[in-house]
């Protein structure tokens, strides 16, 4: 689980002599695209997610794909008033965003208007153009809160102020979901709230993790597939379909595809970086999360397009579509 913001830049493409030059707060490059050839980091990774979207429906035609922040893949040139990127528009549902008003630099505390009017300003575009804007703000005083739920619904984003960035609990406070309801929601443009629960560490057991999940009137859950490395059945996902009130809602799964995790069932013990060849450095904030060159076929096949892939173990279950993390891996290689 990784809670991230993207550090909003505005990327100049730089011309061939400087492809390789460092950005301000990005890891070490350690030469990453020599030999790669001129890519074009954003479209591998516009690529991925179409990939991902594109097999996931051949399997659940309504199946649902929302990507976490790189929201400048929205446009060819990373701006709001840049062109749409419509073949990538049209492959998602929603776009994700974090610390969109709370917690850029800090949990509980305003996010600069320097950096929040660009990711403002794509959410926007973002709604304009049929994605529905999830927003995760992360504070924990009452009128930050309130405030996060009514700077966000002024823009027509469903949103959660979580007060643990670990996303490790149901937060207290309001007791009751913003904009809940008992209606069915059956799709991501009916959902009025969501909740975005990654660690279940806290929960007494499994069991009552999942009784607490069943027991909330969210419209929306995005929770990860496992719990202490055994994935949900389709019995148990079945279960968070309703909402306490009686409502039918939507789980979305979590599935990070920009890094890799050495805590996942695919995570080979003799791995290192550079063996295989797509594996990168260890991202220094999250220990046990690789880098990894998200367009190799190899990293790819993981997660989707075989029994044993990620994806396809998600659609096994039975999820309504998958929250994607680290689409903005292509700052790193940039």
């Amino acid at each position: 689980m990784k809670a991230r913001h993207s550090g909003w830049l505005v990327l100049l493409l730089f011309a061939a002599a400087f492809s390789t030059v460092q950005l301000s707060g990005c890891p070490p490059c350690e030469g990453e695209g020599e030999g790669e050839g001129e890519r074009d980091y954003r479209e591998d990774m516009r690529d991925f997610v179409q990939g991902i979207a594109a097999y996931a429906r051949a399997a659940d035609a309504d199946f649902i794909v929302v990507p976490q922040n790189g929201e400048p893949l929205l446009t060819l040139n990373g701006t709001a008033a840049g062109q749409p990127h419509a073949a990538y528009i049209a492959a998602i549902d929603g776009q994700g965003r974090e610390d969109l008003f709370y917690g850029f630099d800090n949990d509980n505390v305003a996010t600069p208007a320097a950096e929040r009017n660009p990711m403002l300003a794509m959410l926007d575009l973002a709604e304009n153009h049929g994605v529905e804007a999830l927003v995760t703000d992360y504070c924990s005083t009452q009128s930050y809160v309130d405030n996060s739920y009514a700077w966000n619904a002024s823009h027509g984003f469903i949103s959660l102020a979580a007060n643990h960035r670990d996303l490790d609990n149901i937060p207290p406070y309001p007791a009751v979901p913003y904009n809940v309801h008992a209606g069915d929601v059956t799709t991501l443009a009916e959902a009025r709230n969501f909740l975005y629960v990654l660690d279940p560490g806290g929960f007494a057991s499994r069991a009552a993790y999942l009784a607490a999940l069943a027991n909330t009137n969210y419209d929306l859950l995005i929770i990860d597939l496992f719990h202490d490395e055994a994935a949900l059945t389709p019995q148990e996902l079945a279960q968070l379909k309703t909402k306490s009130n009686g409502g039918t809602r939507l789980v979305l799964c979590y599935m990070s595809i920009g890094e890799a995790e050495s805590y996942r069932y695919y995570w080979r013990s003799a791995w290192r970086p550079g063996d295989p060849a797509w594996l990168r450095t260890q991202n220094p904030d999250w220990p046990g999360n690789y880098k990894v060159r998200y367009w190799d076929p190899e990293w790819q096949s993981i997660i989707y397009g075989g029994p044993d892939a990620y994806l396809d173990r998600i659609l096994a279950v039975g999820f309504d579509g998958v929250y994607l993390d680290i689409i903005d891996a292509y700052e790193y290689f940039e």
